[in-house]
């Protein structure tokens, strides 16, 4: 039954899921041309300063889609979640307000200038307008992210007569979840990015070696391209899995149930193992074709292989997260983690043979995974906030007591539709943009804003 409760949850996950690409793809775009700035400062290398130009482009493409993709999911706390945005308020609001007055209009204030100020200011004005914008989108995540740990993991508040009332800001935005939670976060937008222009320079490569043309300006942009990128994923691809651990433990400690669904796990058990598949049934309360590896989970969780964790059913029913939805983006999101390190050790190798530039395999590995860090990134946020249901505020208040009373079915699924149908056209056309944009590639670039 599509009730105003469930079409109102789908309506924010729909719309929150399309969001976070662009931030995501900002806040690891942002320090790719930073890096790119400071190596043409550097060296002096023309070329570092093109990569920037090329890919600031596709930064403001995409802060373009952020902006109007994010506005509309503050409104929805007003008309969807009336009640929770009546017992949030005295929170969401400052901070929600704090990452506009801190980040957006100094990515605003700023974004104009790393675009059109490279012949118009001094280098080192430009480098600053650059960081100011770096400090701008990871500000921005600072705050979206603390609002999102403080609903995971509320601290700093008492309730009086349904009125939330704040007895430390800082243990309201240092929320225990919230340090492991921005760093798992950022640094997988940091890889997406990075996974993002790899691929891109690994098309321009591949072009390049299909038609035996390596001595072309596109050829030597792109090389430049995937060698600062790769060498960026060396780093990123194993600093998340440690960060990802990290993350785990916490979620451990303070959402039990959700590492629960994350694992499959029914009952309470020492020495869990590590389920690779199988097919949980909410139902029987058991997994169907399970193939598991004894003790693992234990080992990963507890950091012993009799570690003890707890099952599903230490919930009442009504308590548990949707297990399936969790249970599969987790394995998704994980399986892909483990694919970069691979792409990373291969492309090692191949740069230790001196065929970095021009191994087919390889850049076709790098073109096939550069968009699944949206697929991971998407995964990470629906085993965060599905992991969390039922509640709205963890242990403080269910979705079902948050929705606003007056709206019905009809009201929600209508503006639904909507957002499906202009989000979908949204996207077509940055599609079209950003296609024809990478198909043309640096050279044609390069000429049209030269003439």
């Amino acid at each position: 039954m599509f009730t105003a409760e469930l079409l109102s949850r789908m309506q924010f996950g729909f719309v929150v899921g399309y969001h976070i690409i662009w931030p995501g793809l900002n806040i690891g775009l942002a320090l790719f041309l930073l890096l790119s700035e400071i190596c043409y400062l550097k060296t002096g290398n023309e070329d570092f300063k093109k990569i920037c130009k090329f890919f600031t482009k596709i930064f403001a493409l995409a802060f373009g889609m952020g902006v109007v993709t994010g506005i509309p999911m503050s409104f929805q706390f007003g008309t969807n979640f009336s009640t929770f945005s009546q017992v949030a308020a005295p929170i969401i609001a400052p901070m929600l307000g704090a990452e506009i007055l801190t980040a957006f209009f100094l990515e605003a204030v700023f974004l104009g200038i790393m675009l059109f100020g490279w012949d118009r200011v001094s280098k080192k004005v430009h480098l600053i307008a650059t960081i100011c914008v770096v400090i701008g989108v990871h500000n921005s995540g600072f705050w979206i992210l603390s609002v999102n740990s403080f609903m995971q993991t509320p601290a700093g508040i008492e309730i009086i007569d349904g009125v939330t009332h704040i007895t430390s800001w800082m243990d309201v935005i240092f929320n225990p979840s919230f340090v492991p939670r921005f760093l798992h976060m950022i640094t997988a937008s940091y890889i997406t990015a990075t996974l993002f222009v790899t691929g891109i320079a690994a098309f321009y490569l591949l072009r390049g070696v299909k038609a035996k043309k390596t001595d072309t300006y596109e050829f030597t942009f792109a090389k430049k391209t995937f060698s600062l990128s790769t060498a960026l994923l060396t780093v990123l691809a194993p600093l998340q899995i440690l960060l990802g651990d990290m993350h785990g433990l916490n979620t451990l400690k303070y959402q039990p149930a959700k590492v629960a669904a994350m694992e499959g796990l029914w009952e309470t058990t020492k020495g869990v193992p590590l389920v690779l598949f199988a097919i949980p049934s909410s139902d029987e309360e058991k997994n169907k074709f399970e193939i598991a590896i004894p003790n693992l989970s234990s080992l990963i969780l507890t950091h012993s292989l009799n570690g003890e964790v707890k099952g599903l059913k230490e919930w009442a029913k009504d308590e548990r997260p949707l297990v399936a939805p969790v249970f599969y983006s987790f394995r998704v999101m994980v399986g892909l983690g483990f694919a970069y390190f691979a792409f990373i050790l291969i492309a090692l190798f191949a740069r230790f043979k001196g065929s970095l530039y021009t191994n087919k395999w390889l850049l076709r590995f790098a073109i096939a995974i550069a968009p699944t860090g949206f697929i991971a990134l998407i995964c990470g946020w629906v085993v965060t906030e599905l992991g969390r249901q039922p509640w709205i505020i963890y242990n403080v208040m269910k979705v079902g007591a948050a929705v606003s009373p007056s709206i019905t079915s009809a009201m929600v699924a209508g503006s639904l539709i909507g957002f499906i149908f202009m989000y979908a056209m949204l996207f077509g056309f940055f599609i079209y943009y950003f296609f024809g944009f990478v198909k043309d590639g640096p050279e044609k670039f390069f000429n049209k804003t030269s003439n």
